[in-house]
């Protein structure tokens, strides 16, 4: 999967947050954008304590601190980790081992974007899902602790998409790789969620790529501009 997510303020993303019974919102409110890069915030849900907590994230799972004018913040850092692989979940030092097994959460998104390169030539697709569909990727998060210039401790939080294997159907869209794709229908979302599930036999089934909303598939010319370059078409569910 590539580093793009569509957070509209959809009907779907809205029930979504609601039926979550969502405790805690970040201060600053969800974050909305039809173009939200890696390396940027967004919005996700975890379970801490029995209670689903809503945090603004960075959309990438490694941070480094970084000193500016005696005030300490954190940025990403040089190794690439907006995506988790499915496979590096159980290796003991990768950077998703511990969160896979104690720090999950689900991204409320309307659809994400793919791109990959055929020939010399970079192909990009958004695929939107329908507007009242509950869509949330699988994810894993980080909490990083700080002290300002004041000396007051701050928690910093930062996030992954978990990436499965190719999906027969996304071949023309992706062929290295689909996003972990979860729904309440099927209580996938519930499962990934629950703070007291560690062990990773138990979520191992939903490592399997699946489709399970519909969605619709464009062809655009490039993310930042949004065209379409070809006729969209509908992706059926599994």
């Amino acid at each position: 999967m590539c580093g793009r997510l569509n957070v509209t303020d959809s009907p779907g993303v809205r029930q979504l947050c609601d039926q979550l019974e969502i405790s805690f919102w970040p201060e600053e409110g969800m974050r909305f954008s039809r173009f939200v890069r890696a390396t940027e915030r967004v919005t996700i849900v975890l379970e801490q304590q029995g209670k689903r907590v809503a945090r603004n994230a960075i959309w990438w799972l490694l941070l480094e601190p970084e000193h500016s004018t005696g005030i300490m913040h954190f940025k990403p850092s040089r190794y690439t980790s907006f995506n988790t692989r499915y496979d590096k979940l159980n290796v003991p030092r990768s950077a998703g081992y511990h969160s896979f097994r104690q720090h999950r959460c689900v991204i409320p998104v309307a659809g994400f974007g793919e791109s990959q390169k055929v020939g010399s030539k970079m192909t990009y697709h958004d695929m939107i899902a329908e507007p009242d569909a509950q869509l949330a990727m699988g994810g894993l998060y980080r909490e990083w602790h700080g002290h300002d210039s004041h000396g007051n401790e701050f928690v910093e939080t930062s996030c992954s998409v978990v990436t499965l294997p190719p999906h027969e159907k996304l071949m023309d869209v992706h062929q290295k790789s689909t996003p972990l794709m979860l729904s309440l229908k099927d209580n996938s979302l519930q499962r990934w969620l629950d703070a007291d599930t560690t062990e990773p036999e138990a979520l191992e089934d939903l490592l399997t790529p699946k489709i399970r909303h519909q969605f619709k598939v464009q062809p655009i010319n490039k993310p930042s501009l949004y065209q379409p370059a070809g006729e969209s078409y509908d992706l059926e569910p599994d």
